[in-house]
Formats: structure tokens, C-alpha cells, sequence
């Protein structure tokens, strides 16, 4: 059975991790990045430094012995290449949302809901139509220096091989993709006036591509690189949550609960997407920009005891007096209003660092949670992963309670690499996704007295996003 090296490249790290043949793996080596982040909406990376830290990740890994290289990124992202195939613009990221102003101006004059079906996506910050809109109307003459628009991991297998190849699934994310006959949507090409030579050639991600150029040739091992897939895809394969009755769920810098399935086209519930996982098998779910970077905001702006995480899993539900909505990185799933942000209302002189942190926690939860009532809709199994649950049993209490369903938190850690390797050794070996090893795990169960306390909580929370819906848009104007 072949072995596999993925290269994973997160919203915050970039790891080789090297696969055997029973998806027992090693970490070979991992380089740190960070989105560059503005109060203005900025999100974005450097395409030249993250692609260094890519091919010094493969450099270590040379040296090892392997089949096949699979790929998965964070997806939603968008870079513009010239004539040469350098980089003229930043990787935009799913969380630049400077493009607000455009997707409301898309929504005034278009057919969402039809959108929403064709493409699987809705007019949002994080999608490509409102990004491409943004550009032309505040930066023409750099569209104009613009030959190509790509993914990242498109931009590194360019350099790499000199073809220009997107799989289905990473293209899916761009909110462009006909999700139906597999194309580029007609519609929004002829719409923000992007001629198809501007977009890359669509494929599989099983058609590999072999064939490196040099330096590469001499630096990193010649066996097929299949191409990138979409990091919520690869979580799902990766979980063993590739059957209809059962869902994944990812907490790590941002969240996704998602399905996937063989429906010929399944339709699009209200709030959530479809993506792409292969040509023969959609991920329907829906994301949020908050997860544990509340955490981490947590920690970064308050006064946090050092046993914080002891301290929530002994204190009682809702305890705080608080109401948080933590879109502090705005909002995807389920509303997908591009001006909302982070709202938190009842502190008076007793609120402590500590009630803060589980008022936002909690939100979290309940905003999963709502995304939850709109996907399941049949007995499931929910396996749950990512960093910020499996570093918190707190939060993967609070999941559990605020979903009213019991979590499977997977023994096995980096699932989203495990699924690539599970994909590529798949296609390799042309066997089903269920002969690879199943994932075992512990159980959370909801506890009956927080259900009752979060079901209370998650209507205030419903309430105040209702109330701030016009605060949003005033305040969203005035600073345009």
C-alpha cells in the first residue's frame, strides 16, 4: 500500500506530514504564518513567503521515502498572477472584508437564492464575485496587470510544474464554480466581466501532475502531486464522516459542521453552502469566521487566569449574565451579513476576564448550533476535531449541550491530512473510502441542565442579532 506526503496549509501553519500505508503518520516539519490582519478588513498573506515556507516544508521531507504528495489549503482564497507568473497581488483570504460594500451592492440588483443554488454559495465577503467586484471598483490597474487569478495551491503547483490546473474542490470555495455542470459559472463571468482564460483549468483532484521543473527536479522526489483539495472536505474524509448520517465538525482557528454526499445535486438549505469534495461527491455545511480564535482573542485581550480552562469546566452554565455574539471576524454561516461584528451586552463592575471568556465560548456554540438545526435532518453521528475542541473539553461540553447531541471526539489527531492521504492512497489504489482504517473516539454527551440554559441563551443571542441588524448597516455606512 502506498505511503503518502501531505502538505497542509493552514490558516496558521504549514506542515509535511508524512502518511504509511495503515494512515499512521509523522510530522516532518511545520513553519508558523499568520494572515496580515487590518481594522479596516484586511486579511491577507504574502504569496512569495508562504510559498517558501511550502517548499522548505518539502525540502525536509525530501529525504523521506514516498509515493504521491496530496495537498489541502485553507480555501476561499485568491491570488492574481502576471504575464510571467509572479504574484502582482496578496493571497486574499476568506476573512478580507473590505468587499462589503460589494456584496450589498450584488444583492441589490441579482437573484441570490438562484445564485445560491447554481454555485452553492451565497454573495458573501468571503467569495470571489464580491472580491473581483471590490477590486474593479477600487483598484482597476491592478486587475489590469492580472493575466491569471488562482488559489494558492494552484499558484504553487504553476511554479512547480508550469500548467495552471484547479481541482473541482478548491474551485468550489471560490463561489464561481457551476456546481452542476462543473464549469466556470457562465453568469458571473459575463456579470464581473472575467474572461475564461483568467481562470484556471478545472480537474479532479486525482489528475497528479508529474513532470517537476527545475530547481525542483533536483530537490524534492519525482512521484505524482495530486492536486489541492479543499481543507473542509479533507476534514470530512479524514473523520470518517463521509456517509450521510454522519457529520463532521471542525473548531479550529474558524468552524465548519459539514456532510458529504453522492446526491446527483442536492439542494442548498437556507444559510449553509455546497462545495465539492471530488466530480462525484458534494460537502454541504456551513462555516463560521469565529472558533477558537475567540479563544485566542480571549487570551490576548483579557487578563485570563492561568487555569482558565479548569476554572469553565467547573462553573455552571450561563452563569455570567452576558450575551455575546462573537463575530469578531464577521460573519459567515448561517446570516452571512457582511457588516455584522462581534456584539457583548450585560457586563456591569462584577464581570470577571473569566465570564467573558465562556459568554463567547458559549456563543460559539450556539452559533454552531444553529447551523446544526439547519443540516440535520435525520439521526447522526457528529465527529468533532480541530484544535481549539480538542484543547478545550469545556468547549466540547458546551458544543455538545448546545447541539443536543452527543460529539465523537476522534483518538486520532490531523484529520485533515488524514483525509488527503485517505483521497490520494484512494485513487491510487482505486479502492472505496471505507477500506482505510476507521476512527475511533471518546463521547461527549449533552447535559440536560445546560441544553435547557443554552436553549434560553440561544434566543437572547437570536434576539440581539435581530436588534443589530440596522446598528450594523449604520455603522457599516458611516464608515464608508
Amino acid at each position: 500500500m502506498p505511503t503518502v506526503l501531505v502538505i497542509d496549509v493552514g490558516s496558521s501553519s504549514i506542515r509535511a506530514i508524512l502518511f504509511d500505508s495503515d494512515l499512521q503518520y509523522t510530522i516532518l516539519s511545520q513553519r508558523a504564518h499568520q494572515f496580515t490582519t487590518d481594522k479596516d478588513g484586511t486579511a491577507v498573506a504574502d504569496a512569495e513567503h508562504l510559498r517558501t515556507h511550502v517548499e522548505e516544508c518539502l525540502d525536509t521531507a525530501s529525504s523521506h521515502q514516498f509515493d504521491a504528495v496530496g495537498m489541502t489549503t485553507f480555501a476561499g482564497n485568491l491570488v492574481g498572477v502576471n504575464d510571467d507568473r509572479q504574484a502582482v497581488t496578496a493571497i486574499y483570504t476568506y476573512a478580507d472584508t473590505r468587499n462589503a460594500p460589494d456584496v450589498a451592492a450584488l444583492r441589490e440588483h441579482l437573484d441570490v437564492s438562484t445564485i445560491h443554488q447554481r454555485t452553492g454559495c451565497i454573495i458573501h465577503t468571503a467569495y470571489h464575485p464580491a472580491r473581483f467586484h471590490w477590486l474593479q471598483r477600487t483598484n482597476p490597474e491592478l486587475m489590469a496587470q492580472v493575466t491569471q487569478w488562482i488559489d494558492f495551491g494552484t499558484y504553487c503547483y504553476m511554479k512547480w510544474f508550469g500548467e495552471v490546473r484547479a481541482s473541482y474542490s478548491v474551485s468550489s470555495w471560490s463561489g464561481m464554480l457551476n456546481r452542476e455542470s462543473l464549469t466556470w459559472d457562465e453568469f458571473w463571468l459575463n456579470e464581473l466581466e472575467i474572461p475564461h482564460e483568467k481562470l484556471p483549468l478545472l480537474a479532479d483532484f486525482d489528475e497528479a501532475m508529474t513532470g517537476l521543473r527545475q530547481p525542483y527536479a533536483d530537490r524534492w522526489r519525482d512521484v505524482p502531486f495530486f492536486l489541492p483539495v479543499g481543507d473542509g472536505a479533507a476534514a470530512n474524509i479524514g473523520a470518517g464522516a463521509y456517509q450521510r448520517d454522519k457529520l463532521a465538525l471542525t473548531v479550529g482557528t474558524t468552524a465548519a459542521l459539514r456532510r458529504v454526499t453522492d446526491e446527483k445535486l442536492p439542494a442548498v438549505p437556507d444559510g449553509l453552502w455546497s462545495y465539492r469534495v471530488d466530480k462525484t461527491h458534494h460537502l454541504v455545511g456551513g462555516a463560521t469566521s469565529e472558533g477558537g480564535n475567540v479563544y485566542e482573542w480571549a487570551t490576548n485581550t483579557l487578563k485570563l487566569p492561568d487555569d482558565a480552562e479548569n476554572q469553565l469546566q467547573q462553573r455552571e452554565t450561563d452563569s455570567h449574565g452576558l450575551t455575546f455574539i462573537p463575530l469578531l471576524a464577521g460573519e459567515r454561516s448561517p446570516g452571512y451579513n457582511p457588516y455584522a461584528s462581534g456584539v457583548l451586552i450585560g457586563l456591569h463592575r462584577g464581570s470577571t476576564p473569566l465570564d467573558i471568556l465562556q459568554a463567547g465560548l458559549e456563543g460559539l456554540a450556539i452559533r454552531l448550533s444553529i447551523i446544526a438545526r439547519a443540516l440535520i435532518n435525520q439521526d447522526v453521528t457528529i465527529i468533532a476535531g480541530g484544535n481549539a475542541i480538542t484543547s478545550s473539553p469545556a468547549l466540547a461540553q458546551m458544543i455538545a449541550s448546545a447541539f443536543d447531541y452527543p460529539l465523537r471526539i476522534p483518538d486520532v489527531a490531523e484529520t485533515t491530512a488524514r483525509g488527503v492521504a485517505t483521497l490520494v492512497q484512494s485513487a491510487l489504489e482505486g479502492k472505496p473510502w471505507s477500506a482505510y482504517p476507521e476512527v475511533s473516539g471518546t463521547i461527549v454527551e449533552p447535559q440536560a441542565q445546560a441544553v435547557r440554559k443554552l436553549d434560553a441563551a440561544r434566543q437572547r443571542q437570536l434576539d440581539l442579532y435581530q436588534l443589530m441588524v440596522e446598528i450594523w448597516k449604520k455603522n457599516a455606512s458611516d464608515t464608508f
